[in-house]
């Protein structure tokens, strides 16, 4: 039995069991995971909204649940986190903005919603970029959220408050949203896994929205989880993957779908002409290709069909759309690192009329026709992550050269999201101190053939997902 007052250090799955068979108490791990965010949060700035006795609230109906012998749900008693971006009865929905300080949800998104009711309890808010839209997590409503290994890394954007609370014990389990990295890039800064799910397959939908989203995140955005291990990721998933019917694009997709034939075969993506690869990064996709093979996957190297022209097509697509909502909102309401940010991803970018942006969502379909017969034969790819090491805090901000830089370097992030896939973030070790990691990327709605493989991966690299902050943090 695990010492009760490290509660905090427990996995989602061990803490849901403990409370099933009442060897501890829901009251007991919310007590001893606030105590860590006292702690922390402080100076990771990751919950700019801490609901600490909303949640002793919520952790005692839950164990007078248990005392009742009720049935419980598969996340009954487990301390999560949710964006500021998403709903949350009676909670402000920032985004990150200034004039949203007061906008105030009357309901929950549907993935709080199923968080909820799957018996997870909610112990704090978790930040983001203004408007959701860097990989680095700032805003000048909330502040900066610092990464627990480097303070002068970021902990990546925009879930970077969700990466970073979940890598440091501040909850077991943590929402984020991905429309270009979002989950995925965070995960790898931290140090823990995060999951992309298809689109579609998590129901999204913001009661509070004064709009429905406009094309490009209908395409590309999904809600999903952070976890500390596979295990914590596939219950978290799951407890979101659950139908409402606020969303007409949710899927009703078996979670568990037939394997393909044995071995199966891995498309090894490991270079792209024109971008340069830090060695950390090469090593990483060496050691887990490694891995997969000692696992009984057959691991080929391969080239992704039209992936430069998939990872600029997001940025075509998500920029135009943007310039009829974000840009102008980030210009009027912004910080000015975020008015900088969008500066230099605008520039030298001339806007797409009416048709060009048709026919670019025309070739969006080409190009998911092509790497959908890719994957025919290759059910998985192992890819990065980005191809350089976290980012030193603000290289968005710097020239437009270096953004350009970091774009490319983000292209792994780019390509599949413009294509609506799911990728998961695993990480395998660390290099110049800081954490570092792969990319898996399945199919549409092969989220088991992603979990089962980033099993194999955590498996064999034994990378212990951070818990104590670094002295001068």
């Amino acid at each position: 039995m695990k010492p009760v007052e490290s509660l905090w250090r427990w996995s989602a799955v061990d803490i849901a069991d403990a409370v099933r068979r009442r060897e501890i108490s829901c009251r007991e791990v919310m007590s001893s995971v606030l105590e860590r965010i006292e702690a922390l949060n402080p100076r990771l700035n990751a919950l700019p909204e801490v609901l600490a006795e909303e949640a002793l609230d919520s952790a005692d109906a839950a164990d007078r649940k248990v005392a009742e012998g009720a049935e419980l749900g598969p996340l009954h008693g487990v301390p999560v986190t949710i964006k500021i971006n998403v709903d949350q009865a009676g909670h402000a929905t920032t985004n990150g903005v200034i004039p949203l300080k007061h906008n105030i949800a009357r309901e929950d998104a549907p993935v709080v919603a199923h968080w909820r009711s799957a018996g997870a309890i909610i112990v704090g808010r978790s930040n983001t970029a203004t408007y959701s839209s860097r990989w680095f997590t700032e805003n000048g409503l909330h502040g900066r959220t610092l990464n627990p290994w480097n303070a002068d890394i970021t902990p990546g954007g925009s879930s970077g408050g969700a990466a970073s609370a979940v890598a440091a014990g501040m909850g077991a389990l943590a929402h984020g949203n991905d429309i270009g990295g979002s989950i995925r890039y965070p995960a790898y800064a931290c140090g823990v896994l995060g999951l992309r799910p298809t689109a579609g397959r998590v129901p999204a939908y913001n009661p509070s929205a004064t709009a429905e989203r406009s094309i490009t995140p209908q395409l590309m955005s999904v809600q999903g989880p952070l976890a500390r291990s596979i295990a914590d990721l596939r219950l978290g998933y799951y407890a979101m993957a659950r139908y409402d019917g606020r969303d007409p694009a949710w899927v009703p997709v078996p979670l568990e779908l037939p394997l393909p034939p044995g071995p199966i075969r891995v498309a090894l993506f490991s270079r792209c002409p024109g971008i340069p690869v830090d060695p950390a990064v090469s090593a990483a996709l060496d050691r887990a290709a490694r891995w997969l093979q000692q696992a009984g996957y057959a691991v080929e190297e391969a080239s992704l069909p039209d992936f430069l022209e998939a990872a600029a097509l997001w940025r075509t697509l998500t920029v135009d759309d943007s310039r009829r909502n974000i840009i102008a909102g980030v210009d009027q309401h912004g910080d000015e690192a975020m008015r900088q940010s969008q500066r230099n991803m605008l520039d030298g970018m001339q806007e797409t009329d009416r048709d060009g942006f048709l026919d670019a969502l025309a070739r969006r379909q080409a190009i998911a026709r092509n790497w959908s017969l890719f994957m025919q034969t290759y059910p998985l790819v192992l890819l990065p992550v980005s191809w350089q090491r976290p980012s030193v805090q603000d290289a968005d901000i710097r020239t437009p050269e270096e953004n350009r830089a970091l774009l490319d370097a983000q292209s792994p992030l780019l390509a599949t999201a413009m294509l609506g896939m799911p990728g998961l973030s695993v990480p395998t070790g660390m290099a110049g101190g800081v954490p570092v990691g792969v990319q898996l990327m399945a199919w549409r709605y092969r989220e088991d053939l992603l979990l089962r493989a980033g099993e194999a991966i955590e498996d064999a690299a034994r990378f212990i997902p951070f818990t104590d902050v670094q002295p001068g943090i």
